[in-house]
C-alpha cells in the first residue's frame, strides 16, 4: 500500500505523488483528496470514497491511500506501507507568515483530542514555542483564547483559512483580539511572531 499525501489544496501535488497517483489502479481518499488529484487519475483506476478510517488497515496491497495534506501530520501515515510526503498546511502556514519551521510545534485537537490540544498549546508557548493548532470546527477556540490570555504574554494569533485554495486567508492580531474564523477548514498560528 502506497499513502500519498496529495497537499492541503489544489497544485501541491509533489512529482513524487503524481506519479504514484498515476500508476494506481485502486485509489481511496475523501472527497476532498480526491478532488485534489483528480486530473492525475489514470481512467482504469477504481476510485473509492473512504467511508470507514478503521478498516483502512485491510486495504489490499496494490491500493493507494490519499491523505489531504503530508500524511505524517495529522494524517494517515500510521497505517502500512510507503509513505509519500505532501505539502502541508503547516508548510504553507509558515511559509505565507515567513516563520522558520525550526520554531513551531504541531498540536493537533481533533475529536476527542481538543482538551489535550488546549493543554499542549498553552505548554509550547510557555516554552516560547510557535504553536500550529490543526483542530476541527468543534474546538472551543474562545476556551483557548481565554487561557492564552491569562498567561499575559505578548502572543499573536493568525487564523488561516483555506490555505492552497483560491480563498485562502490569513487573518492576523493580538491575543487580545483575534481575527474572527469564519471556515471549516483552518488552522491556527500562535506565539510571539
Amino acid at each position: 500500500m502506497k499513502i500519498v499525501g496529495v497537499g492541503c489544496g489544489p497544485g501541491l501535488l509533489t512529482e513524487e505523488a503524481i506519479r504514484v497517483i498515476r500508476s494506481a489502479t485502486l485509489i481511496y481518499g475523501s472527497d476532498r483528496a480526491i478532488e485534489i488529484c483528480r486530473s492525475h487519475i489514470p481512467p482504469n483506476c477504481t476510485v473509492k470514497t473512504i467511508d470507514d478510517f478503521k478498516a483502512l488497515h485491510t486495504l489490499p496491497d496494490d491500493a493507494v491511500v490519499l491523505s489531504t495534506g503530508d500524511p505524517m501530520l495529522a494524517g494517515l501515515g500510521y497505517l502500512r506501507g510507503d509513505v509519500v510526503p505532501g505539502v502541508s498546511s503547516l508548510q504553507v502556514a509558515a511559509a505565507r507568515l515567513r516563520i522558520p519551521l525550526a520554531r513551531v510545534v504541531p498540536v493537533v485537537a481533533h475529536g476527542t483530542g481538543h482538551e489535550q490540544g488546549m493543554n499542549d498549546t498553552l505548554d509550547e508557548v510557555l516554552c516560547k514555542k510557535i504553536v500550529f493548532l490543526l483542530a476541527d470546527p468543534k474546538f472551543d477556540t474562545r476556551e483557548l483564547f481565554k487561557r492564552l490570555r491569562a498567561l499575559n504574554l505578548p502572543l499573536r494569533v493568525a487564523v488561516c483559512e483555506n490555505l492552497g485554495y483560491p480563498d485562502e486567508q490569513i487573518a492576523t492580531g493580538p491575543v487580545d483580539s483575534p481575527p474572527e474564523i469564519s471556515s471549516d477548514l483552518y488552522s491556527l498560528v500562535i506565539g510571539d511572531f
